[in-house]
């Protein structure tokens, strides 16, 4: 209860906050990129209901690529690498953390086709509401230079970092606090 009471305050004091950011990186995106400011993708939510989440578009549009990014990859437009860079694409989630689709702190929220691989016990994290931030999300902070770095990132995520990400979502789910949502916070901020 206290976590959903922090999640809405929060998220609604960070839109006013970075209201006028909001409206530079639209503008940015608007006269840089052509095509919508905001990507909007189904992502599997808590209890695996699907959800749509908002992001400012760092990629070109109809570019038919993965589903897993790879810095440096060409779909990536030169202002989207930055605003990747220091996860400014992210912003709009707080649209998602208002709306009760995600909180702050949980597991990222997946492609419905991940979720629905989830088996046994590994089902129990999509009784969380998925996070802007999250154990799992600091520990691959650098997913993208990662996944460039090997020769099939596509395998690479499902077999190694995917699996792994998956342990942590559920050690977080059987430990996770208040208290530890706000380090967790803290620690994606710094």
């Amino acid at each position: 209860m206290i976590k959903r009471f922090f999640d809405i305050v929060a998220a609604v004091a960070g839109l006013i906050v970075v209201s006028p950011l909001f409206l530079i990186i639209a503008l940015l995106i608007k006269l840089r990129m052509p095509g919508p400011v905001l990507f909007c993708q189904k992502r599997a939510g808590r209890f695996g209901r699907p959800f749509t989440i908002y992001k400012f578009r760092t990629m070109t549009v109809n570019h038919g690529g993965s589903t897993v990014s790879v810095r440096g990859e060409s779909r990536i437009t030169p202002l989207g690498a930055k605003l990747r860079k220091y996860k400014l694409d992210e912003l709009p989630e707080l649209w998602n953390v208002v709306k009760g689709d995600m909180s702050f702190v949980g597991p990222r929220p997946d492609m419905p086709h991940y979720a629905e691989k989830l088996t046994g016990d590994d089902r129990l994290i999509l009784e969380l509401r998925p996070g802007i931030t999250g154990p799992a999300s600091l520990k691959y902070a650098n997913e993208e230079e990662l996944l460039a770095s090997v020769p099939d990132p596509q395998k690479y995520n499902d077999d190694v970092l995917w699996p792994d990400k998956v342990r942590i979502n559920l050690e977080y789910y059987y430990n996770n606090s208040f208290p530890g949502d706000l380090v967790i916070i803290l620690r994606t901020i710094f």
